[in-house]
């Protein structure tokens, strides 16, 4: 039987809330076969209500009326969507580019890797005294890029002297932040072995720190070894292990930013085939039309759905020539593809509902400023709006162009640009939430009315401007 005590949730050790049991389904890299859409379909119409939601980091959440069985866990296992290994499932999901081995500008394809890194956690139950918030993520240097992702290791695919190698980043800074590189090259073929190494070190030191402490609760993360022994120290032992030193790398690359280059229509690597990515709203959609979407995949795609950090889905290896039958069908299941619909870049956590540090519905009011925009405005940018529920920022760990922090059950913060917290610049302290949809509406017409020309975007926009006057000018299109 499942258990439900969960803090951060898995699949065999979910956790209880308001609107339901919340199970988290591990995706390594985001793909999901069109029969594993019709299981997890088959799941919730039987035990839940109907929905399945992607996170930012490509998993699937359901929720359940209760507990799961041992033979229903049992048969996501025979799916594959459950590890073998029940103990070390609950380890976060291994993260690539939802373009891996698509994207014409990848240096390598990773799921290669993904895929001999899962099977290495499933063979390896000892590593389940690590934290659940133990995190790999390989990119490959897609233009669908996920390396700004926040994990413990990342892998990034760079080119030097005509060879690719994989320059290793990891999680130094705070809750949130980026990996980053320290200094060393991984060669290809010698990743699974590094991977190993590294991660075999954390377990010793996690395992000296359980020892010492015995009431401690949880286990330390990686970078509180990082902080401890330091990087240099950390890489030694690493390397100690495995017998030879990992190259020195001095590489910056440089990499053009491309967000929401995951929706619309491209071109893929392979000749004469495109995919195409579908805006799903919040990243909640119903039981049909996952089986929809996964129908699409099996008969005009490569019969895999990818799943997106960005909390949307791509069809892949879809041939030129039925782009159109795909793209009606995808709005025949009521999703939109465009990058510049309201809903392309809102995200919003749990909420209230299904989160008890949130103090506000926030997907019910993601929900209502998208349907008002929907119908008051076209945008000609995506605007990345982020409700949070708490100043955790489960949703989403980067910056956005509006942040609206729920400050008690009835209003929000409102913060706009960048600013001196992750947040942004705080224009609003407190806003009643009934009156968040007119508000965003006029900062929007404001942006697209008065900015530089057509290429500043929303956040450099709002950035030059004094906050106080843009309260007044506000007020005065309010009124």
């Amino acid at each position: 039987m499942q258990s439900t005590t969960a803090i951060c949730p898995s699949l065999f050790n979910a956790t209880s809330a308001q609107d339901g049991i919340l199970s988290r389904i591990r995706i390594p890299s985001g793909l999901i076969t069109s029969v594993q859409c019709d299981a997890i379909a088959q799941l919730v119409n039987q035990f839940g209500n109907g929905e399945i939601q992607i996170t930012n980091r490509a998993n699937l959440q359901i929720r359940t009326s209760q507990a799961l069985t041992l033979e229903v866990l049992q048969n996501l296992q025979d799916y594959g969507l459950a590890s073998r290994t029940e103990s070390v499932d609950g380890l976060r999901n291994i993260m690539a580019s939802p373009t891996a081995g698509i994207d014409i500008h990848a240096k390598i394809n990773t799921i290669p890797f993904v895929k001999q890194w899962d099977a290495y956690l499933s063979n390896h139950p000892e590593l389940e005294i690590l934290s659940s918030k133990f995190s790999v993520c390989f990119d490959g240097g897609e233009t669908v890029s996920v390396s700004d992702r926040p994990n413990d290791i990342c892998l990034v695919a760079v080119e030097i002297n005509n060879e690719i190698y994989f320059d290793l980043h990891l999680g130094l800074g705070d809750r949130g932040d980026s990996p980053s590189a320290v200094g060393k090259l991984i060669d290809p073929q010698q990743t699974l072995e590094v991977l190993a190494t590294l991660t075999e070190v954390y377990r010793e030191y996690t395992q000296q720190k359980l020892n010492q402490n015995y009431s401690r609760s949880r286990p330390p993360r990686l970078r509180e070894l990082l902080n401890d022994w330091g990087v240099k120290h950390y890489l030694q032992l690493v390397e100690q292990k495995f017998g030879y030193a990992l190259r020195p790398s001095s590489y910056l690359p440089k990499r053009e930013k491309r967000e929401y280059k995951h929706l619309g229509i491209h071109a893929q690597k392979q000749s004469g085939l495109a995919y195409i990515g579908a805006v799903i709203p919040l990243g909640r959609l119903t039981s049909q039309q996952l089986q929809g979407l996964g129908h699409l995949a099996k008969h005009h795609g490569g019969g895999a759905l990818r799943l997106t950090a960005w909390q949307n889905i791509l069809i892949t290896d879809v041939a030129e020539a039925k782009i159109a039958q795909v793209t009606r069908e995808i709005f025949n299941l009521g999703l939109q593809i465009s990058v510049n619909h309201p809903y392309a870049a809102i995200a919003a956590c749990s909420g209230s509902t299904g989160c008890k540090s949130a103090l506000t519905d926030t997907q019910t009011d993601a929900k209502a400023i998208a349907i008002h925009l929907e119908n008051c405005i076209k945008l000609d940018h995506p605007i990345n709006i982020h409700f949070s529920g708490c100043e955790k920022s489960c949703a989403q760990h980067h910056s956005s162009d509006i942040a609206l922090v729920s400050k008690n059950s009835q209003a929000y913060q409102v913060y706009i640009g960048a600013g001196d917290i992750s947040f942004g610049r705080e224009l609003y302290p407190e806003y009643s939430t009934q009156d968040l949809p007119a508000l965003i509406e006029r900062l929007l017409n404001i942006y697209q009315n008065q900015r530089q020309n057509s290429e500043q975007n929303f956040s450099e926009f709002m950035n030059r401007c004094n906050l106080q006057e843009l309260q007044k000018l506000l007020t005065l299109d309010h009124a």
